[in-house]
């Protein structure tokens, strides 16, 4: 831990500590003395420390370093004793800076197993590092700062086809230690515990050599959405005779003028989430499993506006009141098939592959599927491409087909072919029916619910095909406006 203190003839500014771990990169200087400062004291206490001594403990050392104002360069501001043979040290030199309120003053500890007299920090094994601010150290509640060291732990088996790997030994390393790539550095004795606290000759399970060392930036879904990807939102509506007459109670289409069907309910709660990363908020809105007027031919994949050159509705509620108009208009039919609309929307993101563009495909169905094998090799070859099924299941019926899509235990697969990926989520409805009658809350926890892994499942697609998020464009600047009189 870290213990900061005024020295003496120095007001009293209490005591701050920590114990390193990941944190902070910024700077710190020793400014002019014309400038108000605070001389503090940083004291330094470690426990738990990676034994990296063979019949004893580390001999442990801290060394500070600071950043230089205007770059990145870290520099050496000091080191304190080493310690020798413990894992606790409570270290006495202490650290003696100048801290300014108004300055990010940045510091970095790294803790090193001395080995010899040399003080060539690379000729000792690394114990760990931590950053942090001065600030933090001095704001911290209680005056004291507690981190953990950062440390990579790295395990070696000898895999086995069964599962039933074989343990070899481990090792430790750093981020810092591997970012010295292929070197003299990034060679590691693999010890297996059990055979060094044994064998009184083991020497090690073998040795570990860096190649290669490669950072590679972790993006995020909002990173895309700032560079501008937009996310496509379908909506695909099961119209068939299982769900009921609408103009009887009983029916999962019914359309009751007080109140929200079970459709328009799951509809309305992912709807209104998704159509904030849509700039247009015009969404293609589908129907299947109906039989259309005027010749009474059943569609599988019919616009609810009647449209099918246009089935763009604008904004969720042009999508509801579509969905309204379709029930005074078509007769619910049969079978339930999923494939034709999937294929559907996976037509459009197979011909935008660029990262610019995410296809969200929700069905909403009563669950009885008629076409599983097609929608098996429909799903599998969406999984190539830039989208994502969601499936509500509405009513009381059983959804084992629908569980067996989502592929969250087994990956869903056509003819021996896997999905690349897991694009299906599939909940229930009746889950989040509130049984007290609070449906703004339980459709809340709907829309979170399968809405989730939609973000992972955009990063997946991205990830494989090496795409990265486009530059967030500058934030917007209004216009000035000057005002000109003339007298």
């Amino acid at each position: 831990m870290f213990a900061l203190e005024k020295p003496a003839g120095q007001p009293a500014t209490g005591r701050s500590g920590g114990f390193p771990n990941m944190a902070s990169v910024g700077d710190f200087s020793v400014l002019s003395s014309s400038i108000p400062a605070t001389k503090v004291e940083l004291s330094v206490s470690c426990r738990n420390l990676l034994d990296r001594d063979t019949f004893s403990k580390s001999d442990p050392i801290c060394v500070l370093y600071t950043q230089a104002i205007g770059n990145k360069e870290w520099r050496e501001f000091g080191r304190t004793e080493v310690i020798d043979n413990t894992l606790n040290p409570d270290f006495v030199r202490k650290f003696i800076m100048d801290y300014f309120f108004e300055e990010r003053e940045n510091l970095r500890f790294d803790f090193y197993d001395v080995d010899s007299k040399s003080p060539n920090l690379s000729k000792h094994d690394f114990l760990g590092q931590m950053f942090c601010t001065l600030g933090e150290i001095v704001g911290s509640q209680g005056s004291r700062l507690e981190k953990s060291i950062v440390t990579i732990k790295v395990e070696v088996y000898d895999w086995d086809r069964d599962g039933s790997h074989d343990f070899i030994g481990e090792f430790t390393t750093s981020y810092r230690e591997l970012s010295r790539g292929q070197s003299q550095f990034n060679v590691y004795e693999v010890i297996n515990p059990k055979k060094k606290g044994k064998k009184k000759k083991y020497v090690n399970s073998g040795t570990v050599t860096l190649l290669s060392f490669l950072i590679e930036t972790e993006v995020s879904f909002l990173d895309y959405i700032k560079g501008g990807t937009q996310i496509n939102f379908t909506v695909a509506i099961d119209f068939t005779a299982s769900n009921g007459n609408p103009s009887q109670p009983t029916s999962l289409h019914y359309m009751n003028p007080y109140q929200l069907n079970a459709y328009g309910m799951a509809l309305k709660a992912v709807g209104e989430i998704i159509q904030d990363y849509d700039s247009d908020k015009m969404f293609p809105a589908l129907g299947f499993g109906a039989r259309l007027p005027p010749d009474g031919r059943v569609s599988h994949e019919f616009a609810l506006n009647g449209n099918p050159q246009n089935p763009y509705c604008h904004g969720i509620d042009g999508v509801m009141e579509a969905y309204y108009r379709s029930l005074k208009s078509v007769q619910l039919y049969g079978p339930t098939n999923f494939a034709p609309v999937i294929n559907h929307v996976a037509r459009y993101a197979a011909s935008v592959k660029d990262g610019s563009q995410y296809f969200v495909l929700l069905i909403i169905t009563d669950g009885v599927i008629s076409d599983m094998a097609q929608t098996k090799e429909s799903i599998v070859n969406a999984s190539r491409l830039p989208m994502s099924i969601i499936i509500v299941g509405v009513g009381p019926a059983e959804f084992d087909a629908m569980e067996e899509l989502d592929g969250d235990v087994v990956r869903i697969s056509s003819r021996g072919k896997f999905a690349e990926r897991d694009i299906v989520q599939f909940v229930p409805f009746r889950d989040y029916i509130d049984r007290s009658g609070n449906h703004v809350l339980s459709m809340a926890r709907l829309a979170k619910d399968v809405l989730a892994e939609i973000p992972e499942q955009f990063l997946s697609y991205m990830r494989v095909r090496g795409i990265k998020p486009s530059p967030a464009p500058p934030p917007y600047t209004p216009p000035i406006h000057v005002l000109q009189t003339q007298i």
